[in-house]
């Protein structure tokens, strides 16, 4: 009789966790997971560890631990404590603290303060900043393989999601404001 009192009520609380929150979540913590493998080096590297993230059952465990504790918690609050957080990015051109608070992308001149508020309208699925409370598109998913992105003039273009879409676009931006410096 106690052997089966605890599957019966593993089985009943994970079942409880699914009812009661009705999300599918981001899967954040597993996302985040597959995002450091795709920067580890090499797509053969990256394949190897893929490969030993699922002997060694990291993919599973983040991937349950996302499933019953934190994509409830995005539910019920509206933000994913494990999307949200603070990195500190140095460039040539200086230091910037990127706060992510799973809506969006504040960036933060560390030496000046300045702000730049960066949004993603998912109805639109566009990527706007956010000037003075004014949303300003300037990148727009068409599908899989194209976007829309902003050009100097104002208006938008078509761009294919490739090297060579990428190259064009670059160097129609760079031709143009090569020209408006004239």
């Amino acid at each position: 009789m106690k052997k089966k009192i605890i599957p019966v009520a593993l089985i009943l609380t994970l079942a409880g966790s699914m009812m009661f929150t009705s999300c599918i979540g981001k899967f954040a913590l597993t996302n985040k997971v597959l995002s450091w493998n795709k920067q580890v080096s090499n797509k053969f590297v990256n394949e190897l560890v893929f490969i030993a993230f699922w002997i060694l059952p990291v993919y599973e465990v983040t991937s349950l631990a996302d499933l019953l504790v934190i994509n409830s918690i995005e539910f019920w609050s509206g933000s994913n404590p494990v999307a949200c957080g603070t990195k500190k990015i140095d460039t040539e051109h200086g230091t910037y603290l990127v706060k992510c608070d799973g809506k969006g992308y504040d960036i933060i001149d560390d030496t000046t303060g300045q702000t730049v508020r960066l949004d993603f309208l998912e109805e639109e699925q566009t990527w706007a900043v956010n000037i003075d409370g004014e949303e300003h598109p300037f990148m727009t998913f068409v599908d899989e393989n194209h976007v829309k992105m902003i050009t100097p003039e104002g208006d938008f273009r078509v761009v294919e999601l490739s090297s060579e879409g990428v190259m064009a676009y670059n160097a129609e931006v760079a031709t143009s404001i090569h020209y408006a410096m004239k």
